[in-house]
């Protein structure tokens, strides 16, 4: 403990005084600076809130180095801001996975050979997941194991679905009988990946393997056996995507809804039957012909304020990703759907979630949204949130570090929008879509007991 011993100056000539005085208060503020950060030293900055600050609300991208503290609300995607930081903070620091090494890496288990179509979801998990940390050799320190499984292989060497699931069922069987991890869990702390339904019919042969490990699915439905607590939502993306991402840019969104697309599916019927001839819905039956340009269909995104998704062969569809890129409001309509990233982002508030039965109502939904929810919605889906601190100083220490506070607010706080959690990175980015999924396996591990 250091103390000061402070003695009255004498009294001194006026002109003298004015300048010990404006000495004097640059000395003061010299060592409460001093002070200010010698207190910081001893903080961890990632520990630091400002309790002062309001709730968060959606900052503009381009105002996040110029906004004061008052310009911070309380309007938020995510749920739990504050435990979402924390538990991913956690998860960089410990989250370890091993990866099954067994197999023919040259015929089917190995990462798919394009990271474009159906199968890019798929691919770049399994791309990313080498390229991360998270990624350890002893099996003994291991959270999860990864199934390397992808169907994509051997569906391009004509493969049926009968021989698939005779291969993977082999496959695993011969990892249950050479490694004792397996057998602890009942595979509970197990998971394998795949986007498309031909991985999902290739497994349904293994009701162990589906019943009891972690299924990261393309194609999440309630109705066909995908357990929310359990298993896991991939967001089917189509990347790269054709054209930059969308955002302030509202006064270009004069079309209602658009949609375009096959009918594989009744509620695509239906949608194409209802409002194909609408005025005021752009909806097109087939895909957008590519000979009338390349890029036309996608430049129909930047033009719209609402986006129909429909459901395809399941209830998924990469539309969805698309929409979110191109700053076009996702009308998702499918029943049973658990959406990608839903225990940790709400959905409702960047986009519009119906039931197929709404599909009549379509237009009156839609037009029923006033301009400012709208806008609402657009600014949630393509702006800036910020994710809280995740401690204290007390409120004396804020009175006296109020200016330094401001400062350490844009050092610590983590800037992100909902389109980066639904972009593909090589190598991974923090908070990108392959880290949610590593997010929400890391939430599912903790169940786990053995």
């Amino acid at each position: 403990m250091l103390a000061f011993r402070l003695s009255l100056p004498q009294p001194l000539p006026s002109a003298a005084a004015s300048v010990c005085s404006r000495r004097g208060s640059i000395l003061t503020l010299s060592v409460l600076t001093l002070i200010s950060f010698t207190i910081f030293s001893l903080k961890p900055l990632n520990s630091i809130r400002i309790v002062q600050l309001s709730q968060p609300r959606v900052l503009d991208g381009a105002d996040v180095n110029n906004v004061a503290v008052s310009d911070v609300g309380d309007d938020d995607v995510y749920h739990v801001p504050k435990v979402f930081r924390l538990n991913y903070e956690e998860m960089e620091r410990r989250f370890k996975v091993y990866i099954y090494s067994d197999g023919d890496p040259n015929t089917y288990y190995q990462t798919p050979r394009m990271l474009t179509g159906k199968y890019a979801s798929e691919g770049y998990f399994f791309q990313n997941l080498k390229e991360s940390n998270f990624v350890t050799d002893n099996p003994d320190r291991a959270d999860l194991f990864f199934i390397p499984i992808s169907c994509h292989k051997m569906r391009g060497k004509g493969i049926s679905y009968e021989n698939m699931t005779i291969i993977v069922q082999n496959y695993v069987e011969g990892l249950i009988s050479k490694y004792p991890y397996w057998n602890r869990t009942q595979g509970a702390d197990h998971f394998f990946v795949t986007c498309h339904d031909v991985g999902v019919r290739a497994t349904e042969g293994l009701p162990n393997l589906v019943k009891n490990s972690i299924r990261v699915v393309c194609s999440p439905s309630y109705d066909v056996g995908f357990v929310p607590h359990k298993d896991v939502a991939l967001a089917q993306i189509l990347q790269p995507f054709d054209l930059p991402a969308g955002g302030n840019d509202l006064e270009n969104r004069t079309v209602l809804g658009f949609w375009a697309g096959h009918r594989n599916s009744k509620i695509r019927v239906i949608v194409a039957r209802v409002w194909e001839n609408d005025t005021e819905l752009d909806i097109s039956s087939n895909r957008i012909n590519r000979a009338t340009g390349h890029l036309v269909y996608h430049q129909r995104f930047y033009r719209t304020k609402f986006c129909i998704c429909p459901g395809g062969s399941q209830v998924n569809s990469a539309r969805i990703a698309d929409s979110i890129h191109y700053g076009c409001v996702p009308v998702i309509l499918s029943n049973y759907y658990d959406l990608p990233f839903n225990d940790i982002i709400n959905w409702h508030k960047f986009s519009v979630v119906l039931k197929e039965k709404d599909v009549y109502q379509l237009k009156q939904i839609l037009k029923n949204i006033s301009q400012e929810e709208f806008v609402t919605l657009h600014n949630n889906m393509v702006k800036v949130h910020y994710l809280p601190f995740t401690s204290a100083f007390s409120q004396d220490m804020i009175h006296i570090l109020n200016f330094y506070a401001i400062i350490l607010f844009f050092f610590t706080c983590k800037f992100l929008s909902v389109q980066k959690h639904f972009q593909w990175n090589s190598p991974p980015v923090k908070y990108d879509t392959f880290h949610m999924v590593m997010y929400e396996l890391w939430l599912r591990h903790h169940v786990i007991k053995y």
